[in-house]
């Protein structure tokens, strides 16, 4: 039986704080294990940034539509559980040395971004019923703090994968449609 294990590992991106994960996996004849979160590992590849998750959801996503981008009052571990998405990543905090940066990361199962507080996340779904795992330093709250950027602001130039219609409500919500863009949040 042919064994492989892939190490976990991190890379940064061009938002500081934002990183970009590929979990422990072990493969072999019956399948494959993701080691989705190990608190010693992520200690040492983390530090100084989350202790414990406090909420953890599971969104099943329609091929084409999208979620977000948001930045709530929280830190974020972000992957795909099944399917694919194209993850999109904003700096909307002020006082950031990369306020206005843009990164966008192919999500599969193995990738995870870990999102700090104040980052915009959002993603498309790019297969039927893509499941995409959220792990939260906080608790969601209605009314919590932060910011919602419209992922059809045009001075973004984010190159969906797949077309985006502002009116189908299958594809994006109204209130994602109708968020600030990233000029009304920072001035930039």
């Amino acid at each position: 039986m042919n064994l492989h294990i892939g190490p976990l590992s991190v890379s940064n991106s061009k938002i500081n704080g934002l990183k970009i994960i590929q979990v422990k996996m072990v493969t072999e004849g019956r399948g494959t294990v993701r080691e989705l979160y190990r608190q010693s590992s992520y200690a040492d590849l983390l530090p100084d940034t989350v202790s414990a998750w406090s909420q953890v959801n599971l969104t099943r996503t329609r091929r084409g539509a999208v979620r977000g981008l948001h930045g709530e009052a929280m830190a974020k571990l972000v992957t795909v559980a099944y399917g694919s998405a194209f993850g999109v990543y904003v700096d909307t905090r002020p006082e950031s040395d990369t306020a206005g940066a843009i990164e966008t990361v192919a999500l599969k199962p193995g990738v995870q971004v870990f999102v700090p507080q104040g980052v915009c996340n959002g993603f498309q779904a790019l297969d039927d019923d893509t499941e995409y795992l959220y792990f939260f330093d906080n608790e969601w709250v209605s009314g919590m703090s932060g910011t919602a950027l419209s992922p059809l602001d045009p001075a973004l130039t984010i190159a969906w994968p797949i077309p985006i219609d502002a009116n189908n409500r299958e594809q994006i919500s109204e209130k994602d449609a109708k968020a600030p863009s990233l000029r009304d949040i920072t001035g930039l």
